[in-house]
């Protein structure tokens, strides 16, 4: 299917290439219903020369030599010839053969057709046809070289994607190794150590609880090294076989929506004061929006206990239509905060990002009450895969083609720094096929058109001295003068330019033969013509008439 565009550009090409039809026939003296005829069947060719390429140059070659109508088709035929017909073999007798048709057709038509005529001929014909040819051939092959230089370019971009995926991975397979052997060893000394200590009995019932949340927070930790360790081996977080969603254990505390009581529970053992509100009707989310429900809720936490230790916190959870809305909110901080708290400043710039990701946003700041208030919004669905967790930029390696000319979408290649293999081939190929074509069509015109000027010229100044005369060389010719020295003192008259007396000649004396000659003169208008006529009886100069013919 072409492109609306395109469609609107043939129509108004066919119009043009008609109009043009039309008004070239008339200025060739041609009646007005032919000159409509020719002009609708230059239209109609010019829409389909695409399909037909070599049938209507031939078409359009036959037409050009009786019918002047069909000029202005035959370059737009010869162009889009010489880009789409296959073969150097084939479009070389194509053309060839249309060049054949178009000369020999011009030399029957025209009745006073002579060896120069046709040589000038010829030679225009050979411009108007050979010359758009070759260039519509030089623009195709230079438009093939420039999209298989696009479709080389392509596939380097995305074996250097490859190349730097593999990278990534065993990068992140170092950094997962790393992170298993460093943090595992300490998280699993930490849970060691607490569980030791929550047996103990000389400690309290309170000092056991404290202790135990501990060894739970430790527990969880382990669990989410695993998963964090799991995303970096393999890029996906993917569930391995025999355990629940997101690769957790059956038995490990969710981290989701549903898992956002264990949080608060574990707060409250640790001393907080935590309240849940939940409004609406609950619904289901996307595995990464619910993931980010919960982080919403754990960061909100964890702030809270860093940052305003012993306020009250609330916890809201609002289905509203189209998102649910997560809240953490303290209250004011009773006495003064320790100092030493760490805090890297990183946690709520990530829970911007995986909020992005999956549609959402996050607002963080004061309340008028004194506290703080941290939000989320997500979305029940996720713009993307619900799987990915991380996501590279959209434009990243960008080695796709486009996916139609140029208007009808955007280019997607970066040629800024090309590899050195690509340009390297850009090069060369430019060098050795683009210069030395170019070269080649460059040079083949500009001698075509300067034989085609001299031999011209030459042959217009010939012609001209056979068939025109000074009106100072009619009037010194007398009625009575001998035929002979009549006709030594004028041309001959024998040239292609002299086509006879035309519409309004006088008629001839009865009995006389007649020398018909141009004047030199401009005529009175476009179509009118100066001619001197010399009418010869029993050897004398019996009549000479001056008069403008059509």
């Amino acid at each position: 299917m072409w492109p609306a565009q395109r469609i609107v550009g043939e129509i108004f090409l066919s119009l043009a290439l008609a109009l043009l039809g039309v008004g070239a026939g008339l200025l060739d003296d041609e009646s007005t219903v032919q000159a409509l005829v020719v002009g609708v069947l230059a239209g109609l060719l010019s829409l389909l020369r695409r399909g037909l390429p070599a049938a209507v140059l031939l078409a359009a070659a036959a037409g050009s030599a009786p019918f002047f109508g069909f000029a202005p088709l035959l370059l737009v035929v010869a162009w889009s010839a010489g880009r789409r017909i296959d073969g150097l073999g084939r479009a070389c007798a194509f053309f060839a053969l249309a060049y054949g048709l178009c000369l020999g057709l011009t030399a029957a038509w025209e009745s006073h057709a002579s060896w120069p005529l046709l040589a000038v001929a010829g030679m225009f014909i050979l411009v108007a046809m050979i010359v758009p040819g070759l260039a519509g051939r030089y623009w195709s092959q230079r438009r093939t070289l420039t999209d298989t230089l696009h479709e080389y370019n392509a596939q380097l971009l995305r074996e250097r994607a490859m190349i730097a995926g593999q990278a990534r991975m065993l990068e992140r397979q170092r950094i997962a190794q790393d992170m298993h052997d460093s943090l595992g060893h300490q998280l699993a000394l930490i849970a060691v150590h607490t569980g030791a200590l929550e047996v103990d009995r000389e400690l309290t019932g309170q000092q056991r609880e404290a202790v135990g949340v501990l060894r739970e927070a430790s527990v969880a930790a382990m669990h989410e090294l695993r998963d964090v360790v799991g995303v970096l081996r393999d890029g996906v977080d993917a569930a391995p076989a025999g355990e629940g969603p997101r690769g957790e254990d059956p038995g490990a505390p969710s981290r989701g929506v549903g898992g956002i009581d264990g949080l608060a529970e574990t707060s409250r053992r640790a001393g907080a004061a935590v309240e849940i509100r939940r409004s609406g009707e609950a619904r289901p989310l996307a595995t990464t929006a619910d993931h980010a429900a919960y982080r919403v809720v754990q960061e909100g936490l964890t702030n809270a206990h860093k940052h305003a230790p012993g306020a009250s916190i609330t916890i809201g959870l609002r289905y509203e239509p189209d998102s649910l809305v997560v809240e953490v909110a303290n209250g004011p901080v009773a006495g003064p905060v320790r100092g030493g708290v760490a805090s890297g400043g990183q946690g709520l710039t990530g829970l911007e990002e995986r909020a992005r990701l999956v549609g959402g946003m996050v607002h963080a700041g004061p309340t008028a009450g004194g506290g703080f208030r941290l939000a989320g919004v997500l979305p029940y669905t996720s713009p993307g895969d619900a799987r990915k967790t991380f996501v590279a930029p959209p434009d990243d390696f960008r080695a796709q083609n486009p996916a139609g000319p140029p208007g009808e979408s955007d280019p997607v290649i970066d040629w800024n720094g090309l590899p050195k293999e690509l340009a390297k081939a850009v090069n060369r190929t430019k060098r050795g096929n683009g210069i030395a074509i170019g070269c080649g069509v460059a040079a083949l015109v500009a001698v075509v058109l300067v034989i085609a000027v001299v031999v011209a010229g030459v042959l217009l100044v010939r012609e001209a001295d056979k068939a025109m005369i000074e009106p100072e060389q009619y009037d010194a010719v007398t009625v009575g003068q001998s035929e002979r020295s009549v006709r030594d003192g004028l041309p001959s008259g024998d040239s292609f330019m002299n086509t006879g007396p035309g519409d309004g000649a006088p008629p001839e004396p009865d009995g006389a033969t007649c020398l018909t000659l141009l004047s030199t003169e401009i005529g009175s208008g476009l179509d009118a013509d100066p001619v001197f006529r010399f009418c010869f009886k029993d050897g004398k100069l019996i009549e000479k008439k001056s008069f403008e013919a059509g």
